[in-house]
């Protein structure tokens, strides 16, 4: 497993937290949003997933990456 920090902007709200954290679970990473820092921390399987398609899947949130 692989954990990084991925800073993302946009995000204000309990929706931007929920939006961001499901597109995560949705591709099997794990992700924890902190809005205070503008961050996520993703944990996933570098096997099966990238970090630009994490970022793809933040970007169709509507945030940027």
């Amino acid at each position: 497993m692989q954990n990084v920090t991925i800073k993302v902007a946009g995000m204000s709200c309990n929706h931007c937290v929920n939006s961001v954290e499901g597109a995560l679970k949705t591709l099997g990473a794990t992700g924890k949003v902190d809005l205070a820092t503008g961050t996520v921390a993703v944990e996933f399987d570098e096997s099966k997933l990238t970090i630009e398609a994490i970022k793809d899947a933040i970007e169709e949130q509507g945030y940027d990456v």
